[in-house]
């Protein structure tokens, strides 16, 4: 039975069985403890930071590792940490008994393998977490609870985006320190715009505004198109959603809010620059060609894209120099999503202390600033994003950061996979011109609310 589909018993395995188990056999006590889903509380890791109810070694020598000097081994697991090895070196220089075990993963693989880990009781200490899997993990005891720590070492959650420290926190409790962020942007070819004399974009313009550029910047004649509506949920319509004053998910994360009206317009304003103005290419044309390759190679005058692309775009040739940013238009009001990654720490860790420490450094504007040097996405930690913004000075990158103020956390809830590909599988009718927008919407929202109901 997959581990985050069991229901937790009422009574819990008593400690002192499980530890006769596992004397005996080890692979009994884990298949009873997956069964219960107590693997916490009774064989592993509670959250406390008590070296004797975190299941690691209770002899004084291990409790005391770190103030003996001894050498401690964490490891670190996500899916670009070579991004992150100057910010290991830095910590391990002020940490010199603890030592940090790097695991790199491809993406792809990640939570494929995070799953398989957890099952197992072998998640690494502290690791990359993001908002689409962090319920998941967090409801069924895999991360340790941080608020006592946060407190304990007086932490000021006000140096991250709020957004970010609400989409890691549940039922009250704090279990991630943000790492970094993503918003998204509207990226334009200069070179395109000069050539119709039209003005580039700025923090004042709405829906009508680029509809009406988009229009002049098309050029069927050499195959340029004046903008991209593909049918991408972070990069495009949860931000229309959002600036038509509809929401994706509830706040509490029971209901969809895909067949509301103000969802249905935001849908609707992007299929009807495929269908209607005929100034962006079809969804068949993007899915061939994606929106950023006909970008970089000219094709597209326009397109929403996310602060990520700015080192793509950065290293290609023949638009560095010619593309720019600026924050997303309007529709009835200003909206983003935002999204970024946590650090978090197994519930599971048998070194709960300095799994804490490395993961207080990397929440550091000290970590912040030397891992935006190494590239990679903007740092969480409030005015350390101007190393970020250095590495490409040319465009106006500070937009991103600008729209983190009335950005809003990537929509999620315990199951957010199965949903999402539910917004694949009925959009693209929406997208294709096969069935209205409102009928797909209406569709989506029906689905989606029995995804949320199953997952009580």
């Amino acid at each position: 039975m997959a581990l985050f589909h069991m229901k937790v018993l009422s009574q819990k395995i008593k400690k002192g069985d499980c530890e006769m188990v596992k004397n005996s056999k080890k692979i009994v006590c884990l298949s009873m403890l997956m069964s219960s889903m107590v693997v916490v509380s009774a064989c592993g890791s509670s959250n406390s930071s008590d070296p004797a109810s975190s299941g690691a070694p209770t002899s004084d020598a291990k409790a005391t590792a770190a103030a003996s000097g001894e050498k401690v081994t964490i490891t670190y697991g996500g899916w670009g940490l070579d991004t992150m090895t100057e910010v290991i070196k830095a910590f391990q220089a002020s940490h010199p008994n603890i030592e940090v075990k790097a695991e790199n993963t491809p993406y792809k693989q990640y939570f494929t393998k995070l799953e398989t880990a957890a099952q197992g009781g072998t998640m690494p200490d502290v690791l990359w977490m993001n908002g689409p899997n962090f319920i998941k993990y967090a409801e069924n005891g895999m991360l340790k609870d941080l608020s006592d720590n946060i407190k304990k070492d007086q932490l000021d959650l006000n140096n991250y985006p709020a957004s970010l420290i609400s989409l890691y926190s549940l039922g009250g409790k704090n279990y991630g320190i943000p790492k970094d962020y993503d918003t998204i942007g509207l990226w334009y070819n200069k070179k395109l715009f000069d050539e119709k004399g039209v003005a580039y974009p700025d923090s004042t313009w709405d829906w009508n505004k680029l509809t009406e550029v988009a229009k002049k910047l098309t050029d069927p004649g050499k195959g340029i198109y004046g903008f991209a509506a593909p049918m991408m949920n972070q990069e495009d319509y949860y931000n229309t959603i959002l600036q038509a004053g509809g929401n994706i998910i509830s706040e509490d994360h029971k209901k969809s809010g895909y067949d509301q009206p103000e969802a249905i317009e935001g849908l609707k304003f992007l299929t009807d620059l495929i269908q209607v103005h005929k100034v962006s290419p079809t969804l068949a044309q993007m899915t061939e060609t994606a929106p950023s390759d006909l970008f970089t190679s000219g094709k597209l005058a326009m397109y929403f894209d996310g602060s990520w692309a700015a080192f793509s775009i950065n290293q290609n040739a023949d638009m560095k120099n010619n593309a720019d940013v600026a924050p997303l238009p309007k529709g009835k009001k200003q909206g983003v999503v935002i999204h970024g990654l946590g650090h978090v720490i197994s519930a599971n860790t048998k070194h709960p202390k300095e799994a804490w420490e490395f993961v207080k450094f990397l929440g550091s504007k000290e970590a912040a600033e030397v891992a935006a040097k190494q590239g990679g996405a903007i740092p969480a930690f409030k005015g350390s994003e101007t190393a970020w913004l250095a590495t490409f000075p040319q465009y106006h990158a500070k937009a991103f950061i600008d729209m983190a103020a009335y950005a809003t956390p990537y929509p999620v809830s315990k199951s957010t996979s199965v949903w999402t590909t539910y917004e694949t599988e009925i959009l693209k009718n929406a997208w294709t011109g096969d069935k209205p927008v409102a009928d797909a919407a209406k569709e989506l929202g029906a689905k989606m609310n029995q995804a949320l109901a199953a997952e009580k």
